[in-house]
């Protein structure tokens, strides 16, 4: 009687079993649909910029930096040594991003501008690409150092590109912006952050 109720429960139980398998990518879409919609519903709503992306690496030491040179531009290689002392901009770009396109304009004045040191981690790109992007747009760094395979994108937490990252003149990550530059970004996020960075009033 007991071997016959068992025999009679194994098919339920693996009814069961496999129906609770074939919820899971149920659940798994809508978590992630769920978390689609809040940020546009936030977007939408709220205003958020969903470049504003807070980083575990703010206000703790820049990661290690000694990348090689960018083969053919006449500068330095990406090392610490580059921006030991200094306040500066670690810029992330590909010449095969569009957005950095769109971004590079906006590094050229701040370059012109004096108050940074630029430099740039060319990102899982080539050198004869990377060399025509700069040849073609202009040059707003002050070093480049390239990133073929992107560990060094890893280990600063980039998401997309481009990215960059305000780093204070001891090596302090202060400021982190996704995405190319706005004029909402700038005024906001970047422009307070050199400000404070320099003991000024946010303007």
């Amino acid at each position: 009687m007991t071997a016959d109720t068992d025999n009679k429960d194994q098919p339920k139980s693996g009814g069961t079993a496999r129906y609770l398998l074939a919820l899971i990518p149920l659940i798994v879409f809508a978590c992630i649909a769920f978390a689609v919609g809040k940020v546009m519903y936030d977007q939408e709503v709220h205003g958020t910029d969903i470049a504003a992306i807070p980083s575990a690496l703010i206000g703790t030491k820049a990661p290690k930096l000694a990348l090689p040179p960018l083969a053919g531009s006449n500068l330095p290689a990406l090392t610490d040594d580059a921006i030991k002392g200094k306040l500066t901009l670690v810029n992330v770009f590909a010449s095969w991003c569009i957005p950095c396109r769109d971004e590079h304009p906006v590094l050229k004045e701040l370059a012109k501008g004096g108050q940074l040191n630029i430099v740039a981690i060319n990102y899982k790109d080539t050198s004869e690409n990377a060399l025509r992007f700069l040849g073609e747009l202009g040059n707003p760094y002050n070093a480049i150092g390239i990133d073929p395979n992107g560990s060094a994108a890893i280990d600063w937490g980039v998401y997309g590109i481009p990215e960059s990252y305000l780093v204070s003149p001891d090596g302090t990550i202060l400021y982190k912006q996704v995405g190319p530059f706005t004029p909402t970004s700038l005024k906001e996020g970047l422009y307070p952050a050199i400000a404070k960075a320099q003991g000024k009033p946010a303007s």
